[in-house]
């Protein structure tokens, strides 16, 4: 599959199904009523793009407003799933690497002077650090400024100069796109003109979509207009590979070696990530971490030093001996390399156990999306003989 047909599908995806079926990942940090703001977390250093690869670079904007709490609650079940279209997308020959950014607007526990918006995360490849931000994310309020929060990103964020990287803004709300100080078709104009395309997400009616401006601002700038229901249930179907695919998404984390500031951290999210999955185990969260852990896009080069030696270009005598791990320290260096290649072997042996029964369960599931099919064909057909 190409990487243009592959988000086209997302997109379509989305507006069929869910919510969230389109957006990469959503996040921000969670606000209770008075609470001071936390600092945005720092870039993610894992910037290494390989001869093979091509970088796309997609910021979400949420709007965080009372009013879209089930649009949150998508994002929390569907994220690994939206991550994993791009799996098997490419760009020509090559493989998508993706960084997101996340951008939150409309909850009045932000200040008025920035226009009731937040930076969550600049761009980053650190997919359980976005996890992490979307299960502390909280609705309040607000004011829902679409020009403000789309200028803020573009001015703000590192976009690649190179017209070859694909850019693009994903911006979710169900206000009016035209509320606030700033021109939201003048910010949509600019973005294009960056070669940042906008794709609109109204959360409610389509009318009241079309006519609040949503559908402009995605002509604007090249974009896709959609509206969805997020409140809409997610559909997923429990598979005899599920428990296997799950149990062995633990195993993986076995295989990281982690290292430097970072490392203490990156594990411990590792596993607070798996044990927030398992929060929507019925709409299949677990199964489609399990998945993102055995692609490319899943890359922790900054705590994890099978990743950093072989897709962060680090090299192994270049890190200090006092941020190694005590099962790397209790080796002769010349014994490391062999170690660290050793728990990468494991890692790829797991993940190819996954993906092989994941084309199992695939198998599976549509056998039953068949039966599925037929019956409700039988049905109609019923009802139209009355």
């Amino acid at each position: 599959m190409r990487f243009t047909d592959g988000l086209i599908e997302v997109v379509q995806t989305w507006g069929a199904m869910n919510a969230l079926t389109q957006i990469l990942c959503l996040t921000t940090l969670s606000f209770t009523l008075g609470a001071a703001l936390l600092p945005a977390a720092e870039p993610n250093q894992d910037k290494a793009i390989g001869d093979n690869e091509s970088l796309v670079q997609i910021a979400i904007l949420i709007d965080t407003s009372n009013s879209m709490d089930g649009l949150i609650e998508q994002a929390k079940s569907q994220l690994w799933k939206i991550v994993n279209e791009f799996n098997d997308a490419k760009q020509g020959d090559k493989t998508p690497v993706v960084q997101v950014a996340l951008y939150e607007y409309g909850n009045t526990n932000l200040s008025i002077g920035t226009n009731y918006i937040r930076q969550v995360l600049p761009f980053t490849r650190d997919l359980d650090q976005v996890s992490e931000q979307l299960f502390k994310l909280t609705t309040n309020g607000g004011d829902e400024y679409c020009g403000a929060v789309i200028r803020e990103a573009l001015d703000k964020l590192s976009w690649e100069k190179d017209s070859k990287t694909y850019k693009a803004i994903f911006i979710a709300g169900n206000e009016p796109f035209s509320q606030g100080p700033i021109s939201a078709n003048d910010a949509c104009k600019a973005s294009i003109q960056k070669g940042v395309v906008i794709n609109t997400i109204h959360c409610g009616n389509h009318a009241e979509g079309e006519n609040g401006g949503w559908r402009t601002g995605a002509a604007l700038a090249e974009g896709r207009f959609l509206t969805i229901d997020q409140d809409k249930a997610v559909v997923h179907i429990e598979a005899p590979q599920d428990k296997e695919i799950t149990r062995l998404s633990i195993e993986l984390n076995k295989t990281y070696i982690t290292y430097g500031k970072d490392g203490a951290r990156g594990c411990a999210n590792q596993i607070a990530q798996d044990s927030n999955a398992t929060r929507y185990e019925k709409a299949g969260a677990s199964v489609q971490r399990a998945l993102t852990k055995t692609s490319s896009n899943y890359s922790n080069a900054t705590w994890d030093l099978v990743d950093a030696t072989k897709k962060g270009g680090v090299k192994l005598e270049s890190v200090a001996e006092s941020e190694l791990p005590e099962e790397l320290k209790v080796l002769a260096p010349s014994a490391r390399p062999a170690y660290i290649e050793g728990k990468s072997a494991e890692r790829a042996k797991i993940q190819s156990d996954i993906k092989k029964l994941n084309e199992d369960r695939q198998k599976f599931v549509a056998e039953k999306d068949k039966e599925s099919g037929e019956v409700a064909h039988a049905h109609h057909s019923c009802h139209r003989r009355r």
